[in-house]
């Protein structure tokens, strides 16, 4: 056996390996899909739901995407990220921007049930402000929604 051969078995080992690693950060594709089994979820157990979300329950949380949910009037009914925002009226709240996005995320409710949306926020992972987009979508009068950093 020649040593070249190694070397190229562990070159493909190693190549074929980091193609299924996980990639470090959240894609809109899964922030979608943990938007859909939130809404699957808070139309079987509302409660139950809101209450794993706040805990951070690994099924609602997955690197730097978490769950949020919100009523129509704007207040935090469950937030994956930061449990001190559950009961808050975010209505009037900015981004760096002074984009009032929250406001903006629930007229988007009013008239759509899934969407998406611009605006920034601090990253979980870096503890930077970064350019962010939300998959949202409405069940029984609360908007369900995750976000993806832009990096």
């Amino acid at each position: 056996m020649h040593i070249r051969t190694p070397l190229l078995v562990l070159s493909l080992l190693l190549a074929t390996s980091s193609a299924f690693a996980k990639e470090q950060f959240a894609t809109v594709k899964e922030a979608e899909a943990m938007v859909g089994k939130a809404v699957v979820a808070l139309k079987s157990n509302k409660q139950k739901t809101l209450d794993e979300i706040t805990a951070k329950d690994p099924k609602w949380t997955d690197r730097d995407l978490y769950v949020m949910v919100y009523n129509m009037s704007g207040t935090v009914l469950a937030h994956g990220a930061n449990p001190k925002m559950v009961g808050k009226d975010m209505l009037d709240f900015k981004d760096v921007d002074g984009k009032l996005f929250i406001k903006e995320r629930m007229e988007l409710a009013k008239s759509k049930t899934k969407f998406s949306q611009d605006y920034k926020f601090t990253d979980p992972v870096t503890k930077k402000i970064l350019p962010k987009i939300a998959y949202c979508e409405t069940v029984n009068g609360m908007v369900a929604c995750a976000g993806v950093y832009k990096r």
